[in-house]
């Protein structure tokens, strides 16, 4: 099993985009590569090679449903609610069409469609996952406070690398440190994984509801 975790930025920013593959190795994870700055076309052509070696789960970070209507989806209404439960933020988790948001939104659901739309030689599963959550789920108590911290902070950044090894995702190169996106893609493939394998479940999960909402959602 291959997953992939993508960190989506809105449509004109790819800047902030980062696409990391692993491959599922026993109970571990195993880092293959990281990719920045791409191109929803540069994103279509990694699935499209790592679906040659494998079943392919893709957790992806960005909202792919939007609620008829406006405002929250459902999911994002308990979402939020959990992570505050825990001692999280709030405004992590916005509405799919708030201005801010909407572009993102947007992209998020095109590269759903050209994914689905892609020939391969495996199965290709898609998750929309909240990295920021997957962390704080995961962590103990005692270094809670690291999640509150990794956007701005590197050496919150660094504990959480070191963390994820010990969340089995292996190999993990240093610079994953360097940026909050590349910590996030990370963290949305350790959902993803958590997700997929039935040796794990994941802290949060709301399942699909067709036609409306096509993908799970989790944590």
């Amino acid at each position: 099993m291959r997953i992939i975790g993508i960190d989506l930025s809105g449509p004109s920013n790819h800047n902030d985009t980062v696409l990391t593959v692993f491959e599922k190795q026993g109970s571990e994870l195993k880092f293959i590569k990281i990719m920045s700055k791409i191109s929803d076309q540069l994103i279509l052509e990694e699935i499209q090679i790592q679906s040659q070696l494998d079943e392919v789960v893709i957790g992806m970070d960005a909202p792919l449903s939007y609620e008829d209507g406006g405002g929250d989806r459902l999911g994002d209404k308990q979402l939020r609610q959990s992570i505050i439960s825990i001692g999280m933020k709030s405004g992590s988790i916005m509405p799919p069409t708030l201005n801010r948001m909407v572009y993102l939104t947007l992209r998020g659901i095109k590269l759903t469609r050209e994914i689905g739309n892609l020939s391969t030689c495996n199965p290709i599963s898609i998750v929309e996952v909240h990295p920021g959550a997957v962390i704080g789920s995961r962590l103990s108590q005692h270094d809670f406070e690291k999640v509150l911290m990794y956007k701005q902070d590197l050496t919150a950044r660094s504990f959480i690398r070191n963390w994820m090894g010990e969340q089995q995702l292996t190999q993990l190169p240093k610079s994953i440190e360097e940026e909050s996106h590349t910590i996030d893609a990370c963290a949305a493939a350790l959902g993803a994984w958590h997700w997929a394998d039935p040796l794990f479940k994941p802290k949060w999960l709301l399942p699909a509801n067709l036609p409306l909402h096509p993908y799970d959602y989790c944590c």
